[in-house]
């Protein structure tokens, strides 16, 4: 048994041995054969000299065609940079909204996952943001190609013009260009207007031809208008944007998108101009004869404003937008009662009530024109407040109103809304 390890062991020995030997030869012919190895990155010494030859040759007599063609690609890498800083403000402002976001997804998260057990008193918090829906392309695809191009974090302001309202569509973008927005888009409702926006390099869209309402688009005044946004604005909640609705009677001063909190599924700013007002109020009212039980608790709010709200792409938002057109199809009624008649009306015996969260905006930083000429111009420290838009919805004379307010608060001329009166004059 010993000699035959020991055999064993010297056959091992020797094929290891002569696998040695094989390793060498192959390696010293290889080292023959490839002096510079398998990849060197040093090219032969022959056409390193025809590279720099021709090099030489080239450089001693640029062609025209050459200059020019050098020219062409100078203009086309500045363009290019102009695109790319346009992208990079894109990202920054994606990163700015991606940051504020963070928080309530978090909550999201927490509250649609495992079921767990009620907390302590106080700390009890239900879950006020409904889910997007998602989006579909095939609605609009043109209207999306538009949108991924001049929406930031999907959401965009969006107004409706035609041309009786081109002088205060003017005011409007020229004053939300120097508040730095660049995420808004006007949908045309005539070919004057799509013209006159594309000669001012405004971002917009013109419908396709729509022969049941484009009558109401081309011809109507503002209430009739204000009823096309809710079919209108279908489409860019289907398509998976949020929407900053706005009338062309704003004068913007701020960036709206840094004051919303998107924890509903309508944000809108108010008819109310103080607290109880425009945040809700206990009104109680007398009726004498009931006797003891003369004194019934009610509880009132100003209506939301028709005219400027954010709506996210959520169910009860859609819902909503569908419930005031139909209303507005079949009733004359005004869109703003409709509109607001549908969010707050509770469900009750012949009626199912919308399920839609929504959240009042800051009276003073979102304002309307009877909070400004009754109460802000004659304050000393409210004077000095700088709101984030003015909405003059409150009169009927617009135009100046606001133009007035572009020179007090971005020209500083300090008088320019002394001459108004606090209402209108019929």
């Amino acid at each position: 048994m010993a000699g035959r390890r020991d055999k064993v062991q010297s056959i091992r020995g020797s094929r290891i041995v002569v696998a040695i030997v094989i390793g060498v030869l192959v390696g010293c012919v290889f080292a023959f054969l490839f002096p510079h190895g398998f990849f060197s990155s040093n090219p032969p010494i022959q056409n390193r000299r025809t590279i720099k030859s021709n090099y030489q040759s080239g450089s001693s007599c640029e062609s025209p065609e050459r200059v020019n063609m050098l020219k062409s690609d100078i203009a086309s890498l500045t363009d290019r940079n102009v695109e790319l800083k346009k992208q990079v403000r894109k990202l920054t402002e994606k990163l700015r909204l991606a940051e504020q976001g963070k928080d309530h997804a978090q909550k999201q998260v927490m509250v649609l996952g495992d079921q767990h057990k009620v907390g302590p008193m106080g700390t009890v918090k239900g879950l006020r943001t409904n889910p997007t829906v998602i989006p579909d392309e095939s609605v609009n695809p043109r209207l999306a190609k538009i949108l991924e191009e001049v929406a930031v974090g999907k959401e965009l302001i969006v107004a409706l013009a035609n041309s009786n309202v081109k002088s205060m569509l003017e005011v409007w973008f020229a004053n939300i260009k120097k508040a730095g927005i660049i995420n808004y888009l006007v949908v045309a409702l005539d070919d004057p207007i799509a013209e006159f926006c594309k000669t001012n390099d405004v971002p917009v869209y013109k419908r396709d031809p729509d022969v049941g309402i484009d009558s109401i688009a081309r011809t109507g005044g503002n209430h009739a208008v204000s009823g096309l946004k809710f079919r209108i604005l279908r489409e860019f909640l289907q398509l998976g944007y949020s929407v900053l609705l706005s009338d062309v009677d704003i004068v913007y001063l701020r960036n709206p998108f840094d004051y919303l909190y998107r924890d509903s599924d309508v944000e809108s700013m108010t008819d109310g101009h103080n607290n109880m007002t425009a945040y809700g109020y206990n009104d109680v009212f007398d009726e004498p004869s009931m006797g003891w039980a003369r004194y019934a608790h009610t509880m009132r709010i100003w209506v939301y404003n028709s005219g400027f709200f954010y709506i996210r792409p959520t169910i009860p938002s859609i819902e909503l937008l569908d419930r005031v057109a139909d209303r507005l199809s079949k009733e004359k009624a005004w869109d703003q009662a409709v509109f607001n008649e549908e969010l707050f009306f509770p469900s009750h015996p012949g009626y199912t009530g919308l399920h839609a969260s929504k959240r009042t905006m800051d009276y003073y930083l979102f304002m309307n024109s009877k909070v400004l000429f009754k109460t802000v111009r004659r304050d000393d420290k409210l004077k000095k407040l700088k709101p984030v838009i003015i909405h003059v919805n409150y009169h009927p004379d617009k135009l100046p109103r606001m133009q007035a307010i572009v020179e007090y608060y971005v020209n500083g001329k300090r008088d320019a809304l002394d001459a108004f009166p606090d209402g209108s004059e019929w």
